[in-house]
């Protein structure tokens, strides 16, 4: 039943609305809690099951293209993992290209027909390299880089000589908030390419060698994009402002600098950066020409605890009600789907329906039942649902094999994910 999914949203208001109007049954849908609209949508859908609510997908995808003010998303497809759906977000205006997080991966939807491909981390992956250097296509995806090891890599995988043409390969060079004259660094561990000096003598070599071709440079600054700037304590929110305040000046300089280096090299027309939480300050940056995100489509739970913009959440998963330890709390199937990162409760799933419901701090998130309480357990029976939030955005998706795709108040599509479709990069 796959169609066209993120359409004029007018389309969805001729579709069985009996006797009302569209604007009637969208006020009527607009006036239901998300959790009377979700259990009217899925009422004959036997959990656990994961769901996309088209219609949050939607506005989140118009916000961030609204924030980005005018350069173009490439949409992060790790946050994503469906292929159906990245075909639809890069069917909305604002949005081009994939970022990709393996070779495989990219090689994988580069047969399904995707063209701008973007791989946002290195790989060492020598038979994908084979397959790569042997593509004859007019565009094949880009690789990432940030020595020249990387380049050694890919020369022992494919030599040379048998390539159908030119490796194209994308420089990474690293964002971190250097202090106290570069003793203190804050941000992720990425490149080694901290300087325009550094990467100019790595394009260098870049062009110097057979088989290859420089396409772009990324930076992504993850202490800013990644990390947001609203915690539950006060203090530490003041405190990551202000380091975010002096990062966003730090990374805006060092990137510009980078990028004349570069082009003094040769004429690197891609210039990425950003996420989801920082696409209005790096959009902002003159030297960048696209900006990355793909979390914000789905909107989890790490994502509410940011000033400038909220996502609506458009992703959960619904687990079952089967037992009751005590009056006080429900305990529900699964529900372990602990996010990457450092651990820590903010990597739990986040209870969202009904309204009034925890986890317990002890129990936390089981991989085979989970504890809930709050004031909405005492009314929950065996067999009613309880819809959960990930933490994070498309490692949901490692967990089903299908999303539910829910406009209004019904179901209209069910597509595979990766995993769904038998593919598991990581």
């Amino acid at each position: 039943m796959h169609r066209t999914l993120l359409a004029d949203r007018g389309r969805r208001c001729e579709r069985s609305t009996g006797n009302r109007t569209g604007t009637d049954y969208d006020r009527t849908v607009a006036d239901r809690s998300p959790f009377a609209r979700l259990e009217a949508a899925l009422a004959g859908v036997e959990p656990p099951f994961a769901v996309v609510d088209l219609d949050a997908f939607r506005a989140n995808a118009t916000d961030l293209v609204r924030r980005a003010g005018g350069k173009p998303i490439r949409v992060a497809s790790k946050s994503v993992r469906c292929v159906q759906l990245l075909r639809a977000s890069l069917a909305l205006p604002g949005f081009r290209g994939l970022m990709t997080f393996t070779l495989r991966e990219s090689l994988w939807l580069h047969d399904a027909g995707f063209d701008d491909l973007l791989l946002g981390y290195p790989t060492t992956d020598r038979a994908a390299l084979a397959q790569l250097a042997a593509l004859d296509a007019a565009r094949p995806p880009v690789l990432m880089i940030d020595g020249v090891d990387h380049l050694d890599l890919v020369d022992a995988a494919a030599p040379p000589a048998g390539r159908a043409s030119p490796v194209r390969v994308c420089l990474e060079f690293d964002t971190s908030l250097e202090l106290a004259r570069g003793r203190v660094r804050i941000g992720s561990r990425r490149s080694p390419v901290r300087t325009p000096a550094q990467a100019a003598a790595l394009a260098r070599a870049v062009v110097a060698r057979p088989g290859f071709e420089l396409a772009g440079v990324m930076g992504y600054e993850a202490h800013v994009a990644g990390v947001g700037d609203r915690p539950p304590n006060p203090l530490l929110g003041a405190a990551l402002r202000a380091m975010q305040r002096a990062a966003r000046t730090q990374v805006a300089e060092r990137r510009a600098a980078v990028v004349a280096a570069l082009r003094a090299v040769a004429p690197v027309a891609l210039v990425n950066g950003g996420g989801t939480g920082s696409l209005e300050s790096t959009a902002a940056e003159p030297a960048v020409t696209e900006v990355s995100a793909g979390s914000g489509l789905y909107g989890p739970g790490l994502f509410d605890h940011y000033r400038a913009f909220r996502p609506r959440p458009a992703a959960f998963f619904c687990v079952p009600v089967v037992r009751r330890p005590d009056a006080g709390t429900a305990t529900v199937l699964g529900g372990g789907y602990v996010a990457s990162g450092p651990a820590g409760r903010d990597r739990l799933p986040k209870p969202y329906a009904p309204a009034g419901l925890r986890l317990t701090p002890l129990e936390g998130a089981g991989e085979v039942q989970t504890p809930l309480t709050g004031r909405a357990a005492a009314a929950l029976r065996l067999g009613d649902r309880v819809y959960l939030r990930h933490a994070k955005a498309g490692e949901l998706c490692e967990r089903f094999n299908t999303l539910l795709l829910v406009e209004g108040d019904r179901v209209v599509d069910e597509v595979p994910t990766y995993r769904g479709e038998g593919r598991a990069f990581l």
